[in-house]
């Protein structure tokens, strides 16, 4: 008897501790079945970066503005289509993040914002972003528009003169913006996030119902 009376407390202790525990992870699902803190892996800009607005071109000649990708998570790229080396590697890693993903890629789109408009028109645009990925979309503007939308989310870029032969560079930031279904801008992906990191992220945007 006297035993048996000195198991209980401990077992008592042991029922709560479960039964907390099993609260705790009860309140955590709940939380990520609201949207509420995710676990990402890219770096948060939630609050910190202005919502998708822009008015552009897009690769099949139509004015788009950033209202007509609403119900979509959108992945946001500044590049050009003469890159030699950034732009086809980080749209060739967005296509196969989007394999990645099955079908909910679908409710994906690639904005590939072309900071080179004088040689970039929609055509070219076209052929270029289908090469990679369908759910890729080329946007192009005059300078200005695309000056404005780069100083909106802190995008740098710098074109070396043209000497006439139409054959030049242009520096620019290779940070891959993310927006979720409502337009608001939430995460910011470099090149030194590893790939999965983007996958997992874009995952969780994309199964986050608004």
């Amino acid at each position: 008897m006297n035993s048996a009376d000195s198991r209980t407390p401990f077992h008592r202790s042991a029922r709560i501790l479960l039964l907390l525990v099993l609260l705790a992870a009860g309140a955590l699902l709940t939380a990520c079945n609201r949207g509420e803190p995710m676990a990402w892996r890219l770096t948060n800009v939630t609050g910190h970066m202005p919502d998708l607005d822009f008015k552009l071109t897009d690769d099949q000649g139509k004015t788009v503005t950033g209202k007509d990708f609403r119900g979509k998570a959108v992945l946001l790229f500044f590049g050009y289509t003469h890159c030699p080396d950034v732009c086809p590697l980080t749209l060739a890693q967005l296509h196969v993040a989007m394999q990645r993903l099955g079908p909910l890629a679908d409710d994906a789109r690639i904005l590939f914002v072309s900071v080179d408009p004088a040689r970039d028109t929609p055509e070219i645009m076209h052929a270029y972003v289908n090469a990679f990925d369908p759910r890729a979309v080329g946007l192009t503007g005059t300078s200005g528009d695309i000056e404005a939308l780069a100083k909106r989310y802190r995008s740098a870029f710098t074109r070396e003169p043209d000497k006439g032969d139409n054959n030049y560079n242009v520096s620019h930031s290779s940070a891959i913006y993310l927006f979720d279904r409502n337009g608001k801008a939430r995460l910011l992906s470099t090149p030194a996030n590893p790939q999965d990191d983007l996958v997992h992220d874009l995952s969780l945007l994309l199964e986050t119902k608004s």
